[in-house]
């Protein structure tokens, strides 16, 4: 879904590409081959680095450079015409410090990324910047909207899709209905892209 959008929103290609926890490198791919001239995948994961620089290197796609950290050190003093990201969203009872886990569980409302990419965004875009983020209706797409107007960002949603829940989700769905997180019976969740760039002053 965050691919497509990122077709659809992005007509010309843009220079610098951010994709910020880039898992198997699928954002920073689609953003190459798009035309972008240079790509700075980030991920916390040493493994998911390892599979996204594979993957970019199996196709040939030399503008993507993969590297290990976290927001905002991992770039810091750089600025990007375009943010892409799918975080980690969904609820938990913590954050992981390490292990598979990191790669969805995001504290117990599932905002824990989310917040800090809100909070470095404006940071990290160049003057026209855009940011694209995918996350669950779940973790508050309000409240990242809110997140990101008070760091001067306008947002739009300009991709939905209701979808059933994931293996993970199933296991803590009881959890969620007693937590009234979710109602009673519910087994999918809807997904959003949110579009954010500079308020105009």
């Amino acid at each position: 879904m965050l691919v497509d959008a990122l077709r659809r929103t992005c007509p010309d290609p843009p220079e610098r590409v951010l994709d910020i926890g880039t898992g198997t490198g699928v954002l920073a791919i689609a953003a190459a081959r798009l035309g972008a001239r240079s790509v700075h995948a980030v991920d916390v994961a040493a493994n998911a680095v390892w599979t996204a620089m594979l993957n970019a290197k199996m196709r040939g796609l030399s503008a993507v450079r993969v590297r290990r950290g976290e927001l905002p050190h991992a770039v810091a003093g750089q600025r990007f015409d375009l943010i892409v990201s799918n975080p980690p969203y969904v609820p938990g009872n913590s954050v992981p410090a390490r292990g598979r886990a990191r790669a969805w569980d995001a504290g117990a409302d599932g905002r824990a990324v989310l917040d800090e990419l809100c909070a470095a965004a404006p940071d990290l875009l160049a003057a026209d910047g855009v940011l694209l983020l995918v996350q669950s209706a779940l973790s508050g797409v309000e409240t990242t909207m809110r997140r990101l107007k008070e760091v001067r960002l306008s947002s739009s949603i300009v991709a939905s899709e209701i979808v059933p829940f994931g293996p993970i989700m199933r296991q803590r769905a009881e959890a969620w209905e007693k937590q009234g997180l979710i109602a009673p019976g519910q087994r999918h969740e809807e997904l959003v892209v949110l579009h954010a760039r500079r308020t105009a002053k």
